[in-house]
């Protein structure tokens, strides 16, 4: 997901995959967006978001296994399906789109938009779904940095698309 200049960070911090910036509820994570260089590195002030953000560090330095992440998430209740079934794609699978619909009795332009909306990608792994050629897009964004950073994420996973 993209920057929004109204959105107050719990922290910001560097990864791998770029800036990244996230807002906890409580002890658990509501949103991560992939922010750019102007937004300041926001230290971790507490228990909860240094956890949390050590998971996320963690597993981009080893992407095998998804951290468990406490998720306080808010979307539909079609999107929490997308979401949900998201989780269970494996480190280093990819779906398509339409594997993804079929497996939901939907349309691969409704899993496409549930993927766009999701609060939390890297902990809802949303780059795990690709159309049935090429890449796809990636956090809401089509072409540029997010859909480089999908690549970059989908290849430390050891799956590589052309």
């Amino acid at each position: 997901m993209q920057y929004s200049a109204h959105l107050s960070f719990d922290t910001v911090f560097n990864s791998p995959v770029g800036r990244l910036g996230i807002v906890l509820d409580g002890s658990s994570l509501h949103t991560l967006r992939f922010v750019d260089g102007r937004t300041a590195i926001r230290p971790a002030v507490n228990a909860s978001t240094r956890r949390i953000q050590q998971a996320i560090l963690h597993y981009l330095e080893s992407p095998g296994v998804l951290p468990s992440i406490p998720l306080s998430v808010e979307g539909t209740p079609f999107q929490r399906r997308v979401w949900a079934a998201l989780q269970a794609i494996p480190a280093g699978q990819v779906m398509t789109y339409g594997e993804l619909a079929a497996q939901l009795h939907s349309g691969a332009r409704a899993v496409g938009n549930a993927c766009r909306h999701n609060p939390t990608p890297l902990a809802v792994p949303c780059h795990r779904v690709v159309p049935s050629r090429g890449i796809g897009g990636f956090a809401g964004q089509v072409s540029g940095r997010l859909v480089a950073v999908k690549r970059q994420l989908l290849a430390r996973e050891g799956v590589e698309i052309h």
